[in-house]
């Protein structure tokens, strides 16, 4: 058995592992907070220009269809590309491990149905870590975003990716991201980015027709382009609450834990000491019992 002293050593250390825990568990409780405020707050610009882009989508305009809207039927997936967003520090338990194990599980799908191209674009430090070390071609990326999503720092990487779909290099995007459902469950999703499918962009009620100024390409390239910033933006706030989320329960499982471990290693130095003074006491008896005899 251990002694005392090494014990009580072991205790300190925990107590004080069970000090930096519960700190960033209050930390991420108040990031949380913040964070599902700006998810929430980009929800209703995202729902709108949806709405607007479905509209355009089953406008009737027979002198421009926008790349983004595609051919009908499937699109093949000889060149893919993929948008993987993840976080830029670790601490939230599988919130990463689950998002990449998914994009990595599309990645070998891709390659045994024959892709010959596959590139991606990396949003946080994980994931572009992830992948280079899993020799994917990453063609751009963008990392240390902070706690709050700037569109401005994410353009950047993301035009490489619809440039080269608008150049007729990809023939399909997708975007790995994990959605916040609440504090307790994050979803990992993988979803067609490029070209806009009826699913993601919605039937609308009826159907409208519009008048173009100055011309129908001009207006629907703009709006097209501000949707798919929209949906990149959403995804990334996601990301962000339900890494907040994620990492407040995993600090909160390690404090309960921390806990524990000192509740145990507590009765072990008790059961040490309780040897010790057994031991000591059973010497001086022996002693006094021998100076006696």
């Amino acid at each position: 058995m251990a002694g005392g002293k090494e014990i009580r050593s072991k205790i300190k250390s925990v107590q004080n592992t069970r000090k930096i825990t519960k700190a960033m568990e209050m930390v991420a409780a108040s990031k949380m907070r913040k964070a599902q405020e700006r998810m929430r707050a980009a929800r209703p610009y995202s729902e709108k220009i949806r709405r607007l882009a479905a509209h355009l989508a089953a406008a009737n305009v027979t002198e421009y269809r926008h790349p983004f809207l595609g051919k009908k039927g499937a699109p093949e997936h000889k060149r893919v590309g993929l948008v993987v967003v993840t976080t830029d520090k670790g601490l939230c338990g599988g919130l990463n491990t689950n998002v990449l194990r998914m994009a990595l599980n599309a990645v070998r799908k891709w390659e045994a149905e024959g892709a010959t191209d596959i590139r991606a674009t990396c949003i946080g430090n994980k994931g572009l870590g992830f992948m280079q070390r899993l020799g994917a071609n990453v063609i751009s990326h963008a990392v240390h975003l902070g706690d709050t999503p700037h569109l401005d720092k994410l353009i950047g990487p993301i035009k490489v990716m619809i440039d080269a779909f608008q150049n007729g290099e990809l023939d399909v995007v997708y975007l790995a991201y994990t959605r916040f459902i609440n504090t307790m469950r994050q979803e990992p999703v993988l979803e067609q980015l490029l070209p806009l499918t009826g699913e993601r962009l919605g039937t609308p009620e009826g159907s409208w027709d519009y008048l173009y100024e100055p011309e129908a390409k001009v207006v629907i390239d703009e709006l097209l382009t501000r949707y798919v910033e929209a949906l990149i933006y959403q995804a990334v706030a996601e990301n962000m609450a339900s890494e907040q989320s994620a990492r407040m329960v995993a600090m909160k499982a390690a404090t309960d834990n921390a806990g524990t471990v000192i509740k145990e290693l507590q009765l072990v130095y008790n059961k040490a000491r309780q040897a010790s003074i057994t031991k000591e006491i059973s010497e001086i008896v022996g002693g006094a019992a021998a100076i006696a005899g």
